[in-house]
């Protein structure tokens, strides 16, 4: 069997822009990029994905592999790729960042721990609403409907077409600053309730000026808190449900732009 220059160009790209797409994802989608994921599971997560995706899929455009349109194509798969694992990605930010406005509301502030997720020091109440987060994923198997609105991005976007439109971009940002205030909705609840408690300690301080409010009212308001967090928990469960399938149509919304 003889193979000429052209039909290796074209076997080639038609498993490289494939895989292309699927590593961007993997690189920003949660669980899949984290840091605690070692590279070589990475890679070979990669490398098993896209041999499952590329038969089902149409063949790309015959392009030279060093031509300026298959480097535009090239850079396109990628980025489709990491604005879909993004668009994911939020919902654990949005957990994350309700944790620190909670951390800080209790004075939890200092109690800090490294995240695995990005490998930077969060609060105790972050890390524990992003493992909360990862579990209710994995149990709603929210990783294999990213797998499959991935294979099913190469049918709304194949290999070859026009890419991430200003509209998809804008919709990603839209949908970014949407999260952020769904993470103090989380947070709400204890805020209120220990903004209530603040102000009580208030009013204990001027009928008791020689009360010492910190030494009394520092444990209370932890305490409290982790009560509030503990009411709160069987609400989470729902939100995040919710949040992660818009969070995967978000994904596929981002290819079409509308």
């Amino acid at each position: 069997m003889e193979l000429t220059l052209s039909q290796l160009d074209a076997l080639l790209l038609t498993w490289l822009w494939p895989l292309l797409r699927v590593a961007g994802l993997v690189m920003t989608a949660p669980v899949f990029g984290t840091r605690s994921v070692p590279i070589r599971v990475r890679v070979v997560m990669v490398l098993a994905l896209t041999l499952l995706i590329v038969p089902l899929i149409p063949p790309p455009p015959a392009v030279s592999p060093l031509s300026g349109q298959a480097l535009l194509i090239t850079f396109s798969q990628v980025m489709i790729g990491m604005a879909m694992g993004l668009a994911v990605r939020l919902v654990f930010m949005v957990f994350e960042l309700a944790g620190q406005v909670v951390a800080q509301t209790m004075g939890l502030g200092f109690a800090t721990f490294v995240d695995p997720e990005n490998g930077q020091q969060v609060p105790v109440i972050s890390q524990f609403y992003t493992i909360l987060a990862v579990l209710t994923f994995l149990g709603l198997n929210g990783h294999l409907l990213l797998i499959q609105a991935l294979a099913r991005s190469f049918e709304i976007l194949p290999v070859g077409g026009p890419g991430l439109g200003r509209e998809g971009l804008w919709e990603l940002l839209v949908w970014g600053g949407w999260l952020f205030g769904n993470a103090v909705l989380i947070a709400l609840p204890v805020i209120v309730s220990l903004l209530i408690i603040n102000l009580s300690f208030g009013i204990m301080t001027r009928a008791a000026p020689q009360m010492n409010i910190f030494a009394v009212g520092f444990p209370i308001m932890i305490m409290l808190g982790v009560v509030v967090i503990l009411l709160t928990l069987p609400s989470l469960q729902p939100h995040f449900t919710r949040l992660t399938r818009e969070a995967v149509a978000m994904s596929l919304r981002l290819l079409t732009g509308s």
